[in-house]
């Protein structure tokens, strides 16, 4: 990807898996990715399980506050990466687009949030292996 590439996590409330990974991907990628994260029926705030258990790991998401998915976000987007919002995201051409499927963090405590937590990490870690 010439110049510095962009990345948009989706999940349908953006309060829990795109948040996280849109967390960890500006953390791990040290400014050399462009990110954003929005949801196809956005929520009223972030999980505060996902906000909880990043915070264990230095990383805080609690000024963070769901997205609605717009179509402008994904033109301008090289990577789109969906987390359980099925086919929702419009697809252009030209755009990379990936499906990570992950547990839905919704309605649970933060004990079930630290497995997804690090499984994003981990996918994320990959992602700028391949991009940045």
């Amino acid at each position: 990807m010439p110049g510095k590439p962009s990345v948009l996590f989706v999940c349908v409330h953006n309060a829990g898996r795109s948040q996280m990974a849109a967390a960890w991907l500006t953390h791990l990628a040290g400014g050399r990715v462009e990110v954003r994260s929005a949801g196809s029926d956005p929520g009223d705030a972030v999980n505060p399980a996902a906000v909880e258990a990043m915070a264990e790991v230095g990383i805080d998401i609690s000024a963070q506050a769901p997205k609605t998915l717009t179509a402008d976000a994904v033109r301008a987007s090289d990577v789109c990466i969906t987390m359980g919002c099925g086919d929702t995201c419009p697809v252009f051409p030209g755009k990379r687009y990936l499906d990570w499927d992950l547990a839905d963090p919704a309605g649970q405590g933060v004990d079930a949030v630290r497995p997804i937590r690090d499984e994003i990490r981990t996918l994320v870690e990959g992602l700028i292996e391949e991009i940045a």
